[in-house]
C-alpha cells in the first residue's frame, strides 16, 4: 500500500555489485590498507623478505606474551610493534588480546592509535573475522564518530559487507547517522543503507534490518540535505519491501521535499496515503509542507496551505513548531509581505474557532515570530495594516506586541496598546496587565503603571493584588512616598484591594527618612481619618523621624498620645514592646522629658519589658551632662523630682 500509493517506478532496488572501499588519506600512512583488485608490489610477493619469514611457535608465544603485558603496562607502542611482527607473518594473537589492542587503540583519544585500530580492524576482518568482536567494533566506529571522521567508519562498514562480516545493524547503524549528521555525509550513509538492505532482503538477514528511526535518517538525508526525489523514493521503496511501517515524521520528509520541488499531484497523493494509514495528526505533515513552500519562496501556496488546514480541522491551528512560522514570516518580510501577512491573519480569524485560546491564534504565532525575530515595528506594522483594511484585530495579534514592548522597557507604547486594546472592547488577562506594571516601575515610567492599574480596575478584573504591590514596592525603592500616598488615597476605597495598616506605615516611614515630617504627619492624619489603626511601628517611624530632626517635644506629644492607648494584650489599642520602649526612652531622655521618661520606664517594668539602662545614661551624660539638681528646684519642682528618680533608676547619682 505505502508502494503503490506513491506511484513509484518499478526498479531494481539494489545494486548487486558492491563499491570496493578504498584507501582514505586519513589512513595514510599505514600498515594496512583495504583490498584492491591491483597485484600487490614483488617485493611484498618475495618469499625471500625477511618480513614475511614464518614464525615459529615459540617465537609466536613469546610476541603473543609481549603484546599482552604491553596492553596491560599501557605500552601502545609495544604493543603495536608485537601485533605487526604477528600479523606480517600471517600470525594472530588470540581473539580476546586481539580484540583488547583494538579497543585499547580506539580508546586512546590519540588519531595516530585511532589509524592504527582502524587498519587493525581491516585486517582482522579480511584475514580472520572470526576473531572481531561486535563490541569492539562498535566502540572502534564511537571513537571515530567522537574523532569527526567520516571517511574511515564508512569504509570500515563497506569493508564488513564486503568479507562478509555482518553485524545486527542496532550494533552500527545509528552510529553511522550521527557521524554523517556531523559531517554531512549523507551520500556515503545512503550507499552504505542501500547495500545493507540489499544483503537483508537477499540473504533475508532480519538483524541487518534497519529500524524505523534509521529509515527516517535516510529519508532526511534524502529529502532535506540531498533534495533528491529519486534518493527518497528508492528509501521509500526500501522500506516497502523490508516492510518497515512509515510514521508522520516519514510523510513529512516527503511532503517538504515535494512542496520544494512543486510537486503538487505527489502532495495530494501523500495527503490521501495518510489517511489510508490512518493517521490522526497531521501536524508535522503541514508542517514540513509549509517549510517546504517557504524554502521554494512559493507564498501564495503557504497562505492557501494554512487556511486549507483552518477549514480542514474546524477552525483548530494544528500548532506548527516556532521554527516554521519563523521561517515563514522572515520570508513573507524579506519579499515586503507585510500586507499578504495580515490579510493571511484576516482570513484565519474568520476561520478560527470562537474557543480558540488568544495564545493559540495564527495572529499569535505569527505576531510572536516576528517579535522572536527582533522585528516587533513590523509586527506593529502588521497591526497597523490589518487596520487600514478595517479589519477586527484579535487580542491575540496585539499579545506578543505588548510583551516584546515589555522587554524592550518601551512601556509608553505598551500603555498606549492598551487603551487601544480596551477601545476595541478586548480584555486583557491580569497576568498581562501584571507584567506590563512590572516593567513600567522597572524603568520608572510611573505614569503608566498608574494609567495601566487604572485600566485594569476598570475592567473589572478581580486580582489586582499582585499589581498594586508592585507599584507600592516600586515607589517605595524609589523613594516617592508622595506617589506613594497619591496613589493608595485612590485605591484605599476599592474592595479588591485590601489595604492595611503597614501600606500607611510604608508610606509614614518614607516621609520619615527623607525628613518630610509635615508629609508624614498629614498621612498619620489621614490614615486616622479613614479609620486605619496606628501600630508601634507607625509610632516607631514618627519617632525616629523627630529624632534626626531633634523634634523631641513632638516625641513628648507621641508619648502623650500612645500611653492613653497602651493595652497588655495590644487588640483594640498599643502593645509596647522593646522597640518602642527603646526608641521613645531615648528621644525623651535626649529632650530632658524626665517626666515622661519615668512613665515609659513605669509602663515597661509593668510589662516586664527588659531595657538596658546604658544606652541612656548615655544619651544624658552627651545631652545634659551640666543640669544640675539645685537649679531645677528653684525653678520646676515636679522637673526636679523626676531627673531624681531617673538619675537613680540609671545608676547616675552613684
Amino acid at each position: 500500500m505505502w508502494k503503490k500509493a506513491l506511484s513509484l517506478p518499478q526498479q531494481r532496488l539494489f545494486s548487486s555489485t558492491p563499491e570496493v572501499p578504498s584507501l582514505y588519506s586519513f589512513l595514510q600512512p599505514s600498515l594496512f590498507s583495504l583490498k584492491t583488485s591491483q597485484p600487490l608490489p614483488p617485493q611484498s610477493q618475495n618469499p625471500t623478505n625477511p618480513q614475511t619469514e614464518s614464525l615459529t611457535h615459540e617465537q609466536i608465544s613469546t610476541l603473543e606474551s609481549t603484546l599482552h603485558k604491553s596492553l596491560l603496562t599501557q605500552n601502545t607502542d609495544e604493543a603495536w610493534k608485537s601485533f605487526k611482527s604477528l600479523t606480517t607473518s600471517s600470525a594472530f594473537p588470540s581473539k580476546s588480546i586481539t580484540n583488547s589492542l583494538i579497543t585499547h587503540l580506539s580508546s586512546s583519544n590519540d588519531v595516530h592509535n585511532l589509524k592504527r585500530a582502524f587498519a587493525s580492524a581491516v585486517y582482522v576482518i579480511e584475514k580472520s573475522p572470526k576473531l572481531l568482536d561486535f563490541e569492539t567494533v562498535r566502540t572502534l566506529l564511537n571513537s571515530m564518530k567522537c574523532a569527526n571522521t567520516a571517511a574511515p567508519a564508512f569504509a570500515l562498514v563497506k569493508c564488513m559487507f564486503k568479507n562478509r562480516y555482518f553485524m545486527p545493524f542496532a550494533f552500527w547503524g545509528n552510529l553511522l547517522i550521527d557521524i554523517s549528521r556531523k559531517n554531512g555525509s549523507f551520500v556515503s550513509f545512503l550507499r552504505v543503507f542501500e547495500e545493507n538492505c540489499r544483503i537483508a532482503n537477499e540473504e533475508k538477514l532480519n538483524f541487518l534490518k534497519p529500524d524505523l528511526a534509521a529509515c527516517n535518517a535516510a529519508l532526511e538525508g534524502s529529502c532535506c540535505n540531498l533534495q533528491s526525489v529519486s534518493d527518497a523514493e528508492k528509501v521509500v521503496e526500501t522500506m516497502s519491501v523490508l516492510g518497515i511501517r512509515p510514521d508522520e515524521l516519514s510523510f513529512g520528509f516527503l511532503a517538504y521535499l515535494y512542496a520544494l520541488k512543486g510537486l503538487d499531484d505527489k502532495i495530494i497523493e501523500l495527503e490521501k496515503l495518510m489517511d489510508g494509514f490512518g493517521f490522526s495528526s497531521k501536524k508535522v505533515f503541514y508542517s514540513s509542507l509549509i517549510s517546504g513552500y517557504v524554502k521554494s519562496g512559493k507564498l501564495d501556496s503557504v497562505s492557501s496551505s494554512i487556511l486549507s488546514n483552518l477549514k480542514e480541522y474546524g477552525g483548530k491551528d494544528l500548532d506548527f513548531g516556532d521554527e516554521t512560522y519563523c521561517e515563514m514570516v522572515k520570508e513573507f518580510l524579506q519579499n515586503g509581505g507585510i500586507k499578504s501577512l495580515a490579510s493571511l491573519i484576516i482570513e484565519a480569524q474568520k476561520l478560527e474557532s470562537s474557543t480558540t485560546a488568544a495564545d493559540r491564534s495564527l495572529g499569535y504565532r505569527i505576531v510572536s515570530a516576528c517579535v522572536d525575530l527582533g522585528l516587533s515595528d513590523k509586527a506593529h506594522s502588521i497591526l497597523d495594516e490589518m487596520n487600514a483594511q478595517g479589519s477586527s484585530v484579535g487580542l491575540g495579534v496585539y499579545v506578543p506586541i505588548l510583551k516584546a514592548y515589555s522587554k524592550e522597557q518601551r512601556t509608553a507604547e505598551a500603555t498606549q496598546l492598551v487603551m487601544d486594546i480596551s477601545n476595541s472592547g478586548l480584555q486583557l488577562d491580569a497576568e498581562s496587565y501584571d507584567s506590563l506594571i512590572e516593567a513600567a516601575m522597572t524603568c520608572q515610567d510611573f505614569q503608566s503603571a498608574f494609567t495601566l492599574f487604572r485600566d485594569m480596575r476598570d475592567a473589572r478584573l478581580p486580582d489586582l493584588k499582585g499589581s498594586y504591590l508592585t507599584i507600592m514596592t516600586g515607589l517605595m525603592e524609589n523613594h516617592r512616598p508622595e506617589l506613594m500616598a497619591a496613589f493608595l488615597d485612590e485605591v484605599v476605597e476599592d474592595p479588591r484591594i485590601e489595604v492595611k495598616t503597614h501600606d500607611w506605615n510604608s508610606i509614614i516611614h518614607a516621609f520619615c527618612k527623607a525628613g518630610r515630617l509635615e508629609d508624614a504627619r498629614r498621612t498619620f492624619r489621614r490614615m486616622v481619618f479613614l479609620q486605619f489603626t496606628p501600630n508601634a511601628q507607625t509610632y516607631l517611624s514618627m519617632i525616629n523621624g523627630y529624632v534626626t530632626a531633634e523634634k523631641y517635644f513632638s516625641v513628648l506629644m507621641l508619648w502623650n498620645e500612645v500611653k492613653r492607648k497602651i493595652t497588655v494584650d495590644g487588640e483594640k489599642g498599643i502593645k509596647l514592646d522593646h522597640n518602642l520602649v527603646d526608641a521613645f526612652l531615648y528621644a525623651l531622655v535626649k529632650g530632658g522629658f524626665f517626666d515622661a521618661v519615668m512613665q515609659v520606664v513605669e509602663k515597661s517594668q509593668e510589662m516586664k519589658i527588659f531595657v538596658d539602662k546604658w544606652r541612656y545614661k548615655q544619651a544624658f551624660m552627651e545631652n545634659h551632662k551640666k543640669l544640675k539638681v539645685a537649679k531645677l528646684r528653684k525653678r520646676n519642682f515636679r522637673k526636679m523630682e523626676a531627673l531624681i528618680a531617673f538619675k537613680n533608676w540609671a545608676g547616675l547619682n552613684a
